[in-house]
């Protein structure tokens, strides 16, 4: 089999309503990432500097060096970048999510103290604040393993959410399958929580952002001063209001947000969001309740997850009596945007498009006549029989009867196959017209729009089994 790992679907065109809390519009979850004393640093054990998310432009990794303007950059979000942003929060009574780089924390006890006194939700945010893309499964699985334990030395209890940021290929799964998190967050892939099937673990995922992120004074492009950062936040913050029942995430770093000039901005827009009603200011833990309270996850068999065997069983049936169909979709490149009826329809469309002329007509021929012989016999397929009595096929008077049959005959004679509509779109009325009208085309018309219509017959059938 081949399979797509990427999920491209999502919650689709039509998102679950969030229902926030009191009626909220929109739920913003403030997170303000404490890494000042977990980067990259010879002192902490690494080869080289730190070079991520500083003021320094152009910043390089010094190896084998400790970088002093670095290092002093960094200090500051301890030493003034956090306890100004901890006066704002709490001056205006704020929930706020900590990433917690446990080292970070663990050299930094009184910042915790007042997070702790402050009723601050203190999420792990991995156990050093470095780049994790080329660690070794095992190495990285035994450093989750290594941060929860010292969080919860640090802390007094374990981390209920995680977020590594600069993450590997396998970070999502190994936090997933150590079953220790209501929540996780190394994703941007989203507007609401969502739900991620890891194995026998159903894992909530909650996305972050890296564009509502103060991330962005220290990267190009990126906010040069307050007024950019503001005009941002307010321009999501708006936008989000009017579509209602989405969630807004806000990244912040003591270090950057923290600068005075840089937090004004910031001030600015709580100021202005703390204006508007239908307003939810929630922790990522509170928010991860609320979700699975309100959309507690059920799994469903998974089209792109079956073996060949049950994806024929199940949908050999579609396309009528031809099971070849399935059985080439599901040596296509299915994936997670596949199980949806949409998605599915589109890999057995592909199939049946691609096929010879002889193959689709054959799957025409194997449609049966509108009120004809086999349906007098009560020898339809399930799916046809419930689909001709929705139009009342199987109710008609004999004077009715009489006039498909003539239809029938006349049609196949003409074309080669039967008549072929998806009778669930149309009245008994609108059939009978488009069978008087449809006779009188060429063939070739004809079998474009008879082709046209088996895929419709079959989308319908999906989408009473699939979501």
């Amino acid at each position: 089999m081949i399979r797509y790992p990427r999920d491209f679907r999502g919650h689709g065109r039509n998102p679950p309503p969030a229902n926030w809390p009191g009626g909220a519009r929109i739920a913003i979850s403030l997170v303000l990432n404490y890494e000042e004393g977990g980067e990259n640093n010879l002192l902490h054990g690494d080869a080289q500097s730190e070079a991520f998310l500083s003021d320094i432009a152009g910043a390089a990794p010094w190896p084998g060096m400790r970088h002093w303007n670095m290092e002093s950059i960094y200090d500051y979000g301890a030493r003034a970048g956090f306890w100004r942003l901890h006066r704002l929060f709490t001056s205006l009574d704020l929930p706020v999510t900590i990433y917690g780089v446990s080292t970070a924390l663990a050299r930094n006890p009184e910042p915790v103290a007042a997070m702790k006194e402050a009723g601050w939700e203190i999420a792990s945010h991995g156990l050093k604040w470095v780049d994790h893309r080329d660690m070794d499964p095992a190495e990285e699985a035994r450093q989750i393993a290594e941060s929860i334990r010292l969080h919860t030395e640090v802390v007094g209890t374990p981390p209920r959410g995680w977020y590594t940021g600069r993450c590997s290929m396998n970070t999502v799964r190994l936090t997933a399958e150590t079953g220790a998190f209501d929540w996780i967050s190394d994703t941007y892939d989203d507007d609401l929580p969502y739900w991620a099937e890891v194995g026998d673990r159903d894992q909530l995922v909650i996305p972050y952002t890296l564009e509502a992120n103060d991330m962005r004074f220290a990267t190009a492009p990126g906010y040069t001063d307050g007024q950019q950062f503001e005009t941002y936040l307010r321009d999501t913050f708006d936008t989000l209001m009017t579509e209602g029942g989405k969630m807004f995430s806000i990244g912040l770093h003591n270090r950057l947000i923290g600068r005075p000039g840089k937090m004004a901005g910031l001030k600015r827009f709580l100021d202005y969001a703390m204006a508007h009603d239908g307003v939810w200011f929630a922790t990522r833990g509170q928010i991860a309740a609320h979700w699975a309270a309100t959309h507690p996850h059920t799994r469903i068999e998974r089209p792109s997850k079956m073996t060949r065997d049950r994806f024929v069983a199940l949908y050999g049936g579609i396309f009528e009596h031809s099971p070849w169909i399935a059985e080439g979709a599901h040596g296509l490149e299915l994936g997670p945007a596949h199980d949806s009826a949409l998605g599915l329809h589109s890999a057995l469309a592909r199939v049946f498009r691609s096929a010879p002329q002889a193959a689709r007509l054959q799957v025409l021929q194997s449609h049966p006549d509108l009120a004809g012989k086999l349906a007098a016999a009560k020898r339809l397929t399930a799916d046809s029989s419930a689909e001709q009595a929705s139009a009342a096929l199987d109710a008609l008077t004999d004077e009715e009867r009489q006039r498909f049959r003539g239809l029938n005959a006349t049609y196949t004679a003409r074309h080669g196959f039967p008549f072929i509509i998806a009778v669930r779109d149309h009245s008994k009325a609108q059939i009978l017209q488009a069978f008087e009208t449809r006779i009188a085309h060429d063939t070739d018309t004809e079998f474009v729009t008879a082709c046209a219509q088996v895929e419709r017959i079959a989308l319908l059938r999906l989408k009473a089994v699939l979501p």
